[in-house]
């Protein structure tokens, strides 16, 4: 017998389950008779976030062995969305917003790789609450031993990504996207957010997810 077909939105990095997008995409999705799972991504915690672990959480909502997944990922949750896809074949599609990739080469770059580790914790502001938090250098050093390169995505991919991003530039989707067949790059004129363009997010979702849904 044939597994179950989920839905699952993976939100981004200091957000939550409550993100915006989510809850418009699982609402969305709701009329037409189809359930979106929010993952709660903050594992183990806030605190101690981990990619692997973020990884590892989205590939137990898969189910079983017979059962697929189409997964939709913002910004870290994109990121997170992929590097499953690349070791996992019951990821079947993937809709990626701002996917966050080449993080820690950018950390690096911007200097933030080295403050970090000096004071051990990163102070950010969560969204989920909307008050101050912070996260271990863990964090970083756990996303360095995953986030090599960029993941090697056999599964339909449509990658949605503001052309004014200042948080994760869309270079980033365009070299991921070059010499990918199975790849589609929608540029937005949006920023990181992507909250403006939620009727385009959701409109372009619907013709890549036509077969699944």
């Amino acid at each position: 017998m044939p597994g179950a077909q989920r839905f699952l939105y993976l939100h981004g990095f200091g957000s939550g389950p409550q993100s915006k997008k989510g809850i418009a995409f699982a609402a969305h999705y709701a009329q037409r008779g189809v359930t979106v799972e929010r993952l709660d991504l903050r594992v183990p915690s806030l605190e101690h976030l981990r990619l692997s672990a973020m990884i590892d959480v989205t590939r137990a909502a898969i189910g079983g062995p017979d059962d697929r997944a189409i997964v939709i990922g913002s910004s870290l949750g994109g990121l997170t969305a992929a590097w499953l896809a690349a070791r996992e074949p019951r990821v079947v599609a993937l809709v990626l917003l701002a996917p966050a990739f080449q993080l820690v080469a950018r950390w690096r770059a911007m200097g933030l790789w080295d403050e970090w580790q000096r004071a051990g914790w990163r102070d950010i502001h969560d969204y989920t609450t909307g008050q101050p938090a912070r996260v271990d250098f863990g964090f970083a050093e756990d996303a360095l031993a995953i986030d090599a390169g960029f993941p090697d995505v056999r599964a339909p991919t449509l990658v949605l990504h503001g052309a004014a991003d200042d948080v994760v530039p869309v270079a980033h989707s365009r070299a991921f996207a070059a010499g990918r067949a199975n790849v589609r790059l929608v540029e937005l004129a949006d920023g990181h957010e992507l909250v403006a363009s939620l009727p385009q997010l959701l409109a372009e979702s619907d013709a890549f997810l036509s077969r699944w849904l």
